[in-house]
């Protein structure tokens, strides 16, 4: 069994027991909280799909909030030939680690 979710913009594909980084949708959740999907796209078990238009009426999934991290810094840089103009910056994103418990249709 698996499910589509939307968090902070992007498209996730869970199964119970996995493990996935979002980003940070829930601000000041504490580390061992309960955190819900309710933007469920789609949800699949051995015999049915359950396609939403656009987001399926009451499914919904749970996880667990593990830790805080830190994705690794992308590098921006940008130049003008010929002008001198060099910029360099850098970005890293907050990110939470979930693990999915529980998905319900």
């Amino acid at each position: 069994m698996y499910a589509i979710v939307e968090a902070g913009g992007k498209q996730h594909r869970v199964e119970i027991g996995q493990r996935i980084a979002v980003e940070r949708v829930w601000p000041g959740a504490q580390v061992g909280a309960e955190v819900v999907f309710d933007r469920v796209l789609l949800v699949r078990d051995d015999t049915n799909v359950a396609v939403g238009k656009p987001l399926v009426a009451g499914a919904s999934v749970k996880g667990t909030l593990l830790r805080e991290l830190r994705a690794d810094k992308v590098i921006i840089f940008k130049k003008k030939k010929r002008k001198g103009y060099r910029k360099t910056t850098g970005h890293r994103q907050d990110l939470l680690e979930v693990r999915i418990d529980a998905i319900e249709a």
